[in-house]
């Protein structure tokens, strides 16, 4: 006889597999990340020519960068705890909705207080999409794979950001960097349409809220509806969600480390995608290759991304986003001593790219799975937040040691040193938390 709890509502979509349905849903998701991806980038990439043209120090845009950021912190926060609420889709629409809307004010300011208010408002959009589509791409991934979707799904934020490099590179020459926010601001309007219709509510979020037709819908579209036993009151949570209920005793520890690995992560991965253009054009290379540099950064994070979810899913989290880490440091240290050099800059900022923040996507993909449904797009939210801290001290920082005179090889030391440090917190997650967690008589919670 067939055990009951194979028909739950959670072993059906753990077990389900991947067809056109949850494609569709996936490949929306991760459009919306490379749209975030490439608005998020475009400041970066604009940079130089906004500070020639508007003849500012480099340095100020440590402020500008920071902007972006913090408004990112509060849409991450915001939003996150309203699609636990409310539900993923209208938090995903309001989000890009907003992002999209405000990114086209910004070819229109001509002053760094009026560009960093337009980057803190778009910043709140670009951080709240993403609890939204984190959340729904985990929720109808199945659990054997759930951490390669994820990741997949997410490397359209680097792709993004690649597609930001070209069209720096190949528009910006003719049209200016006014072009870039443009494009960033257009093409996502499009998409808004798009989620209306391809975008179904999650299954999980309508299973707690007890719409028992529409989850049977949902589920008869992924020709899964047969299997399920149609129990729903036991997944419902008494509780609301709130930020509060991440640092349950259950949940403090994990919260805490991946707080703490998040804003160390994040903290990297700005430093670099933000001031590599103007610290590789200070060592001598042609702008293009500055800008192409960020590009070549998050081509190998799309690859790295993707080898290290395999690994994550055949071997368990820690160790191979660990060790990705401490083999990133090593190739941002030689960065700092090659960036005169365009064809080895070029090539160790892919590879940087592929295990450093290919290694940071992948725990996002863990972040995803640690909670559950109910507090999910929360703890992403709060996670995401937390790391925009760090993404916030990237930039600024930056700035400040630039400022300060020290040279781009101990700057990009430095980086490296970050990495090693975020190593340390994969591993500490991995034997504090994700060992107690990991035995095989452990249910999965939905």
């Amino acid at each position: 006889m067939k055990p009951r709890e194979s028909t739950g509502l959670q072993a059906v979509m753990d077990s389900s597999r991947i067809g056109r349905f949850q494609v569709a849903i996936i490949l929306v998701c991760a459009c919306v990340a490379m749209f975030d991806g490439f608005d998020t980038q475009a400041i970066a990439l604009a940079a130089p020519e906004i500070a020639a043209s508007w003849k500012v120090a480099p340095p100020v845009f440590g402020g500008v960068f920071a902007s972006g950021l913090f408004g990112a912190l509060f849409g991450a926060l915001i939003f996150g705890v309203a699609a636990d609420r409310f539900g993923r889709k209208p938090s995903l629409l309001v989000a890009v909705a907003l992002f999209s809307t405000v990114t086209l004010a910004t070819p229109f300011v001509h002053s760094v207080p009026a560009l960093m208010a337009v980057r803190f408002i778009t910043g709140i959009g670009l951080g709240g999409a993403l609890p939204g589509i984190i959340s729904l791409t985990s929720e109808y991934s199945p659990g054997r794979s759930r951490a390669t979707v994820v990741s997949l799904m997410f490397c359209g934020f680097p792709l993004g950001a690649v597609l930001g490099g070209v069209a720096a590179a190949q528009l910006m020459p003719t049209f200016g960097w006014q072009i870039l926010f443009v494009i960033g601001s257009l093409a996502p309007l499009v998409l808004i349409p798009v989620i209306m219709v391809l975008v179904p509510e999650s299954v999980r979020f309508l299973a707690l809220a007890g719409h028992r037709a529409e989850v049977e819908r949902l589920l008869g579209r992924m020709r899964v509806s047969l299997t399920w036993d149609g129990e729903l009151d036991s997944l419902r949570e008494a509780r609301a969600p709130s930020i509060g209920r991440l640092f349950d005793n259950r949940l403090a520890l994990g919260t805490s480390i991946l707080t703490i690995t998040f804003l160390l992560s994040l903290m990297l991965s700005y430093f670099l995608v933000n001031w590599l253009p103007l610290l590789t054009r200070q060592a001598g290379v042609g702008i293009q290759s500055a800008v192409l540099g960020v590009a070549a950064l998050n081509l190998g994070a799309i690859l790295g991304c993707l080898v290290i979810g395999r690994l994550v899913d055949r071997y368990g989290a820690a160790l191979p986003i660990g060790v990705a880490y401490i083999l990133g440091a090593v190739a941002i240290g030689l960065i700092g001593l090659n960036a005169h050099s365009a064809p080895l800059m070029l090539t160790l900022c892919f590879i940087a790219g592929g295990f450093s923040v290919g290694a940071q996507m992948c725990v996002v993909a863990l972040c995803a799975t640690f909670y559950k449904t109910s507090l999910r797009a929360t703890g992403v939210g709060w996670l995401m937040g937390a790391g925009r801290i760090g993404a916030i001290l990237g930039p600024i920082l930056g700035g400040v040691l630039i400022a300060r005179g020290m040279t781009a090889t101990n700057l990009f030391l430095v980086a490296g040193g970050v990495s090693l440090l975020t190593a340390v917190g994969v591993f500490a997650m991995g034997w504090f938390v994700l060992r107690k967690i990991a035995a095989p008589s452990a249910a999965p919670s939905l």
